[in-house]
């Protein structure tokens, strides 16, 4: 009996042996295959949590408005080109954009799933152009961390990072060549004694933003001046005249707003600069860009239209592209009519204790970045998503602002262009320029990527 109990012992010994051996192994079995990884990849969500990350991160790092344009668009496009070779729903866009060459990395494919080798392109061109890298490789080493649990096979993970990376060294490559780094050591803005220019604002009187944006290198643009807008109306405080009456619009637009009114002014305000004073202390309040905003209803649309991985990230680089030219044009105009702000204006002709709804941006006024940018995003998910497109605009709630909803792109636009007015920044002029500048920006990328053909 005793030693049937051992033989028992021994046999239940090597059962366990044999079970635990079997379950070393199947990691290796259970491992998903490169069209396994790329089919879970197709979700959408891994994109749409990263390119929220990049934005978090733009707001820590208090970008400019022109410069997080160029934070998005070359990950956008970086992570494109990845995918592009492998997606029917996407097209080469080294024939499209200005000084993108073609290129195909050197790397065998057999084990490269070209979703994550996008996503891989993403993280790497994106953390060249932040400033807080080490906040960003916590959310990567989490997003990689994530795909070995859901059972991804190391090689396929190596492989598509490489191929990502050898992407991602040919789009930063480019980059560079968009003289943004030369722009660096331009002269600063210089504040002149005409009445007419534009001079820094209080509480903080910043200098100038970008003076130099219109030599950085166009998307799509043939020159930042292609679709320079009207100039603003001419200065001239007579009380008969235009200029005035426009003043005063701005005026009275404020002293007279209405709930509604400051709401709209409030959740389009987007401004990275808002500086708080409460004494003699002085602090800042980090807030989403404009661009950030758009790239946020870009990813709120592509949730709601059900796209994948490929129309998602098509989705936003279009947007994205549409942004960078549309701050290029914007800043070109800016600087050349050079036009003063109106709380400058008032404060010194009409009323010395006026404050803005909003507070003054630091930069020229004509034309209203806001129109330019809101109306050409506009067009181009117009173009992608059709109208009426009915959406809950939440981007703006983890600032501490409701949602608002909106039938379509453009009207989300309008709302963005006119909130300008109620914020007491812009005048009508800048406005309504703007929104015709944005209009060409905008029908310009809807064209040359061929949007209405897709």
């Amino acid at each position: 009996m005793l030693y049937l109990i051992m033989d028992l012992k021994k046999y239940s010994f090597w059962c366990l042996v044999v079970f635990s051996m079997a379950c070393l192994g199947c990691k290796n079995t259970v491992e998903l295959s490169k069209l396994e990884s790329s089919q879970l990849l197709k979700d959408p969500s891994y994109f749409h949590e990263s390119l929220d990350q990049l934005t978090d991160i733009i707001v820590h790092d208090i970008f400019s408005p022109p410069v997080a344009s160029r934070v998005y668009v070359y990950p956008c496009v970086a992570a494109y080109q990845v995918l592009q070779r492998d997606a029917k729903s996407m097209s080469d866009l080294s024939t499209k954009l200005r000084g993108l060459e073609e290129f195909t990395p050197a790397i065998d494919t057999t084990n490269v799933s070209f979703e994550l080798a996008a996503h891989a392109a993403f993280f790497t061109v994106a953390k060249a152009l932040i400033f807080s890298e080490d906040q960003f490789d916590v959310y990567i080493d989490g997003f990689y961390h994530k795909l070995d649990s859901l059972g991804i096979s190391k090689r396929v993970i190596a492989d598509s990072k490489k191929y990502g990376e050898e992407v991602s060294e040919h789009i930063l490559k480019w980059a560079d060549k968009d003289n943004y780094k030369e722009s660096r050591s331009f002269s600063k803005y210089t504040i002149t004694e005409n009445p007419t220019e534009w001079k820094p604002t209080p509480p903080s009187y910043m200098e100038g933003i970008e003076p130099h944006w219109k030599t950085i290198r166009p998307m799509l643009l043939d020159s930042s001046a292609q679709f320079a807008p009207s100039p603003p109306t001419p200065f001239d405080m007579s009380k008969n005249s235009k200029f005035y009456k426009e003043t005063m619009q701005v005026y009275s637009a404020v002293k007279d707003a209405n709930d509604e009114h400051t709401l709209i002014a409030s959740f389009w305000d987007c401004n990275p600069y808002v500086m708080n004073q409460t004494g003699h202390m002085m602090f800042a309040t980090k807030k989403i860009t404009p661009g950030g905003h758009w790239m946020g209803i870009a990813n709120i649309a592509s949730r709601k239209a059900g796209q994948k991985l490929d129309l998602s990230l098509r989705t936003a680089t279009y947007v994205s592209i549409a942004l960078f030219d549309a701050f290029i044009s914007c800043w070109d105009e800016k600087y050349r009519s050079n036009l003063i702000r109106p709380e400058t204006v008032i404060n010194e002709h009409i009323d010395e204790e006026w404050i803005p709804l909003l507070q003054t941006p630091p930069f020229p006024e004509h034309t209203s970045g806001h129109s330019v940018i809101s109306t050409a995003s506009a067009i181009v998910l117009t173009a992608m998503l059709g109208t009426p497109f009915n959406y809950l605009d939440d981007v703006e709630v983890k600032y501490g602002l409701p949602s608002r909803k909106f039938e379509s792109f453009l009207q989300a636009s309008e709302e963005a262009a006119i909130s300008r007015l109620y914020g007491g920044i812009h005048y009508m002029p800048a406005i309504s320029e703007g929104v015709k500048q944005g209009k060409n920006v905008g029908n310009m990328v809807v064209e040359k990527l061929e949007l209405n053909k897709q």
